[in-house]
């Protein structure tokens, strides 16, 4: 898995990037080959006036064996708004794999029972 990150605001700091690789390699640990390029985008303003910063926003991109998958979450800091988009990736993530799992499987027998929503 190769992980890039970006922060339109200048360099990410040596303990933030540790602790995206490390949400990242524990959202997307049970896809292993499955998962190519990751792409972190960060993201956060100070309104010029003095008013309380906005919140955070990471954009994580993943090419996933044969589709592509995007999420996007905010949070108070950069920290959280990675561990937001991480847990958001991974339910993403398992769901777009269950569905191609479902595809191979082919359609299922009129008689079997449908899953509960």
């Amino acid at each position: 898995m190769r992980i890039s990150v970006r922060d339109g605001r200048g360099t990410v700091t040596a303990p933030l990037r540790a602790h995206i690789e490390r949400r990242l390699a524990f959202a997307l640990s049970s896809f292993g080959d499955r998962v190519g390029q990751v792409v972190v985008r960060l993201s956060g303003t100070t309104p010029a006036d003095g008013r309380a910063p906005l919140p955070e926003q990471c954009e994580i991109e993943v090419k996933l064996r044969p589709r592509d998958l995007q999420v996007a979450d905010t949070g108070a800091d950069p920290f959280v708004a990675v561990e937001n988009a991480a847990e958001r990736l991974g339910r993403s993530v398992a769901r777009a794999v269950e569905r191609e799992r479902g595809w191979l499987d082919g359609p299922p027998s009129p008689s079997a029972p449908r899953p509960r929503r």
